[in-house]
């Protein structure tokens, strides 16, 4: 048994570095496939063998996809706020140290997180049934909050607009039923597409990328940081309908004032955070609460406390592995990116996330990716924050909670 747990690690790390590094490549995708022929593959190995493979393939994403996202603008849910903060360090020739700082971020909070599994455990259930029914109101609040953090009548008013815009434009593409991968292209386009055509503008290169020069780490913000990537994180993994990008609101607002680095930081431990608070969830709970878990429950109705022990262990090891394998990949990434017109570079980028848009949602998506372009260019222009534009994701599980 030793031996095909060490396989199905490897081999679920080894898919995980394609679905992380290749844009619009989801988890949830090879979740979805796993499920279709969990059949052939049962034949071959066992329902167990096949979850350590899919928590494999989750969590090494969870690592990896911050590469594509700070080298190439093409952001998921999980890491579309860190496009703007991470992209402005590759111009500043500090991308490797941008995924150096969610791998810091990750590798943390999945340590801190496994450690503080065994203590939440025994209360999930009482914690679940206590703030279930105040989870809606609680994001109100949130909203709310970073509606009417800015300074001076003007901005407040404008944070507002392009909040309500932001939700609506989420309501309506969430209600498209013909739309197969809705998230790529509007998250593609508020803050990917959007980001690279200012820079355009702006006549960027990309300097010669420094590896040797990155601040040594503030262990106060640091501290801060991975608490609040674990609180947050954790609640994706109970409720309905939360995702990474809504934690990395709601975090936002728990650790208050921070960094760049330290939102970097709290960006990669929320998405590991996510994952790994998800399995615990499916163990107590009996409830999925991501697609990767989805893809478990239907091989497996439940799981028993050795053999989330053996999960938990199989997480260590991964997050081990995947932290010095991002690191590797991030710095041939960031040799390679110098070497490139960065004009070229933008466009092609922008070119790839069209094409990937088109072949998932044909023209829809298409006219879903130029809306959102359009709308994710508007807080620029109105100096406003860009992560006011998570409406998108908030607003609809507001109403849905609600």
């Amino acid at each position: 048994m030793f031996w095909q747990i060490c396989i199905a690690i490897l081999i679920g790390i080894a898919v995980g570095i394609f679905t992380g590094l290749a844009p619009g490549i989801h988890v949830n995708l090879v979740a979805a496939l796993m499920i279709s022929i969990s059949g052939i593959l049962l034949t071959f190995t066992t329902p167990f063998m096949l979850a350590i493979f899919i928590v494999g393939v989750g969590l090494t994403h969870t690592f990896l996809d911050a590469i594509p996202s700070i080298f190439l603008g093409a952001p998921d849910s999980d890491h579309a706020l860190s496009v703007l903060p991470g992209h402005r360090m590759l111009l500043n020739g500090h991308g490797f140290e941008a995924v150096k700082l969610t791998v810091i971020g990750s590798l943390f909070s999945a340590l801190v997180c496994i450690l503080s599994i065994p203590v939440i455990l025994p209360f999930l259930s009482k914690i679940y049934l206590m703030i279930e029914p105040f989870m809606g109101y609680i994001l109100i609040i949130a909203v709310t909050y970073i509606a009417l953090i800015e300074k001076g009548f003007y901005k407040k008013l404008v944070s507002i607009i392009l909040l309500i815009m932001s939700g609506l434009l989420g309501l309506i593409i969430f209600d498209i039923p013909t739309l197969n991968q809705p998230l790529l292209a509007m998250l593609s386009g508020l803050f990917g597409t959007s980001t690279l055509i200012i820079s355009l503008n702006d006549k960027n290169s990309i300097p010669k990328q420094k590896f040797d020069e990155s601040e040594p780490l503030d262990k106060k913000e640091t501290s801060k940081t991975i608490a609040a990537a674990l609180f947050s994180g954790s609640l994706t993994g109970i409720f309905p309908g939360l995702g990474a990008a809504h934690a990395a609101i709601i975090g936002m607002q728990v650790v208050g004032q921070i960094s760049v680095r330290g939102f970097l930081m709290l960006i990669g431990g929320i998405n590991t955070v996510n994952f790994i608070f998800s399995v615990a969830t499916f163990y107590t709970l009996q409830k999925a609460r991501n697609g990767a878990i989805v893809a478990i429950s239907k091989i497996m109705e439940s799981i028993s406390l050795l053999q989330l022990s053996i999960i938990l262990l199989s997480i260590v090891i991964t997050a081990g592995i995947a932290t010095i394998l991002t690191l590797r990949i991030a710095k041939v990434f960031a040799i390679a990116v110098e070497k490139v017109d960065y004009q070229i570079l933008v466009m092609s980028i922008i070119g790839l996330i069209t094409i990937l848009v088109c072949l998932f949602d044909g023209l829809i998506g298409l006219f879903v990716l130029v809306t959102s372009t359009f709308m994710g260019m508007l807080p620029a222009f109105f100096s406003a924050k860009r992560s006011i534009l998570m409406g998108c994701l908030l607003i609809p599980v507001i109403i849905y909670l609600i």
